[in-house]
C-alpha cells in the first residue's frame, strides 16, 4: 500500500509515532494511576519544590482550568502536597510527598524500559539527534503557546 499525499509529511509521521509511543506508554504505566500528563506534572514539581500551580503549568503549556483538575487528582492520590504560598496568599505551593516520590521511581523506572523498548534500534548518537530536532519543533510552538493538554 502506498501513503499517497501523507508519505512526505512530519506531522503524520509524528502523529504514527507518537500513537505507538503513547500505546506503549499507557501498557508500561498500567497499575501505577499515573497517566502521561499527571506524571508531567508531578515531575516538574519533583524537580521545582515549592513552584505554584500557574508556573508548572505555564512550563507544561497546560490551561489553568485543566490544571485545577490535575492538582486535585494528584493531592487526592496523596502524591504532592498543596499550601498556601506564604508569599502570595493567592497561590499554593506544591511539594511531592514521600508517597510521591516513590510513586516518581516506579515510574521513571518503568519508562526507561520503556523507552529502552521503543528506541532499541537506535544509537546513543540517534536518540541525542531525535531528542534535539523535537526540541526545535516543540521551540517554534503554534502561535498560542498554551496547548490544550488533557488531564
Amino acid at each position: 500500500m502506498r501513503l499517497g499525499a501523507l508519505a512526505p509529511l512530519v506531522g503524520y509521521h509524528l502523529r504514527r509515532a507518537w500513537s505507538a509511543f503513547s500505546t506503549d506508554f499507557t501498557a508500561a504505566m498500567d497499575g501505577t494511576g499515573l497517566r502521561q500528563v499527571p506524571f508531567a506534572v508531578l515531575s516538574i514539581v519533583a524537580a521545582n519544590p515549592g513552584i505554584n500551580q500557574g508556573a508548572t503549568g505555564r512550563m507544561l503549556g497546560i490551561k489553568r482550568a485543566n490544571m485545577v483538575a490535575l492538582i486535585n487528582d494528584l493531592v487526592d492520590k496523596q502524591l504532592i502536597e498543596r499550601v498556601v504560598d506564604a508569599s502570595d496568599r493567592r497561590a499554593f505551593s506544591l511539594t511531592v510527598t514521600a508517597a510521591g516520590t516513590a510513586a516518581m521511581a516506579e515510574a521513571v523506572a518503568r519508562i526507561e524500559a520503556h523507552e529502552r523498548r521503543m528506541l532499541a534500534d537506535m544509537s546513543t548518537e540517534e536518540r541525542a539527534l531525535l531528542l534535539d530536532l523535537l526540541g526545535r519543533i516543540e521551540r517554534q510552538g503554534p502561535a498560542d503557546a498554551e496547548d490544550n493538554a488533557e488531564a
